[in-house]
């Protein structure tokens, strides 16, 4: 099944190595869209169709944390993965509760992504 990916992260080479891994471990990508905050992945969510969203949690202007809050007020319900160093029990535990579905900590591999996704069905 080929999807398209929203990937949301304020550093473009971060988006990079995203996409990289993701073709990696062997996830069928058919078009990726890159935000560099939260304002800008509201935007692409909000004009695309998206089934993906791989999203920092730290960025300016809007944080991972908000940007998920306002996509689930505004009822987008595909899956959302943090991607981000911040790797404690109760960060994952916050952005469990905030309507995430996975969680990987940087810095990954294909296998830790693919993991992610193949545990929320994908």
């Amino acid at each position: 099944m080929t999807r398209n990916v929203l990937i949301v992260d304020d550093s473009a080479v971060m988006r990079k190595i995203v996409m990289r891994t993701l073709r990696q471990a062997d996830v069928q990508v058919d078009q990726v869209f890159e935000a560099g905050d939260g304002s800008d992945a509201l935007g692409v969510i909000s004009s695309e169709s998206v089934d993906l969203v791989l999203s920092d949690v730290n960025m300016p202007n809007m944080d991972g944390f908000e940007f998920v809050k306002q996509a689930r007020s505004q009822n987008f319900e595909a899956p959302i993965v943090m991607v981000t160093t911040e790797g404690s029990e109760d960060r994952v535990k916050d952005a469990l509760a905030s309507g995430v579905q996975g969680y990987v900590v940087k810095p990954f591999t294909a296998d830790d992504l693919k993991e992610a996704l193949t545990g929320i069905g994908l």
